[in-house]
């Protein structure tokens, strides 16, 4: 096994909560056991923690399983160390109540709190990329500058607004952590003006090194910088042959309707980033591998991200460790069914790591 060192860069290793009707032993057939609930969402939680993990994703779904924030609420108490990463969707609550909404969660979790900005429509509407992350844009400068305990006095193409500095704000005086992602230009540019952490999907090394490059090109001209953050899937088992097997056995009761069904459901199921999940599906090999033990099965039958590294702890610790040589700060893994590949995970792979969480005051 491969050892950790504290020469090697220190990284930040999340896990996922289920909130979205998201976990199954069988990819895209239901269990009663594994539906999103307050008892199933919470044991993933608290596994995270007893883990090891520095944070725990909780995601964001319109129509789909448990509210986050109001799910966050509920953790923030029972949390000793482990850090929460609350997914919210741009515009569906006013800017002013959403900022109120995450310093009171901020203070509750003692400033272990940051937000994953979605740049979503709304339901009942479609707006085209560009004027949508305008309008994510806006929201996110409003978000910071009330997080931050300022005023806000906004004339902008899609708020218009005066309200003074909240009372409330941050915990330490300074706004949460901001990730983003997102492939198309705008939102590229978007994350480039404005986030913090940029999130990639599951990609061919070649294309994150390329995304990060432009990246870090466009964050310069805003005159910032970004660090990086990698979502994906992880399957660890002791032998390759054991890995590959569980891959194909995820995948092994799926048929293609169901599939594509789960797919298109979710709001966000045609914008740049989900298209390039389902290029990389289009140029895997004939068991879904796309480069070395990197997997794109899951895909079939999600909308976000949808590859997983398959392999051994070696083969894993080696994957990760390529993606910190380009530039990764931050891992968000899961894996089916998330409350088990995250005790595989925690124990195989996670104390071989150089691991601590990302910090605003850095």
């Amino acid at each position: 096994m491969l050892a950790a060192s504290d020469l090697a860069p220190s990284c930040e290793v999340s896990w996922f909560s289920a909130l979205c009707d998201d976990d199954y032993e069988f990819l895209g057939v239901p269990d009663v056991a594994l539906r999103s609930s307050w008892d199933h969402c919470r044991n993933i939680v608290l596994g995270a923690e007893k883990g090891g993990f520095d944070r725990i994703l909780l995601p964001s779904g319109y129509s789909l399983g448990l509210d986050t924030i109001a799910f966050a609420g509920g953790m923030a108490p029972m949390l000793r160390r482990l850090k929460l990463l609350a997914a919210i969707r741009c515009g569906e609550v006013w800017a002013p109540q959403q900022a109120r909404q995450i310093a009171t969660l901020d203070q509750m979790s003692e400033g272990r709190l940051d937000i994953n900005i979605i740049s979503s429509d709304l339901p009942g509407e479609t707006l085209e990329s560009a004027p949508r992350y305008r309008r994510t844009l806006e929201y996110m400068n409003i978000l910071r500058l009330l997080l931050n305990g300022n005023s806000v006095d906004v004339d902008g193409e899609f708020y218009k607004f005066s309200v003074a500095a909240p009372r409330l704000q941050g915990y330490g005086g300074r706004s949460p952590l901001f990730y983003f992602g997102g492939l198309s230009e705008a939102a590229r540019d978007t994350a480039a003006a404005a986030a913090d952490v940029y999130l990639m999907w599951p990609d061919t090394l070649d294309q994150v090194q390329n995304v990060v490059s432009d990246m870090r090109a466009r964050a310069a001209r805003y005159g910032r910088t970004l660090k990086f953050g990698y979502r994906v899937h992880v399957i660890v088992r002791d032998t390759e042959t054991e890995a590959r097997e569980a891959a194909s056995r995820l995948v092994s009761r799926l048929d293609a309707s169901t599939g594509k069904s789960i797919r298109n459901r979710s709001l966000d199921a045609a914008t740049a980033g989900v298209l390039r999940q389902g290029e990389l599906r289009d140029h895997a090999d004939s068991d879904g591998y796309v480069e070395d033990n990197l997997w794109t099965g899951i895909g079939r039958a999600r909308s976000g991200c949808g590859a997983a590294l398959v392999g051994t702890p070696d083969q894993i610790l080696a994957k990760l460790r390529t993606y910190q040589d380009l530039g990764m700060e931050a891992f968000i893994l899961s894996g089916y069914p998330h409350q088990s590949e995250c005790d595989l995970f925690a124990r195989h792979v996670l104390p071989h790591l150089n691991h601590a969480p990302l910090s605003r005051f850095d």
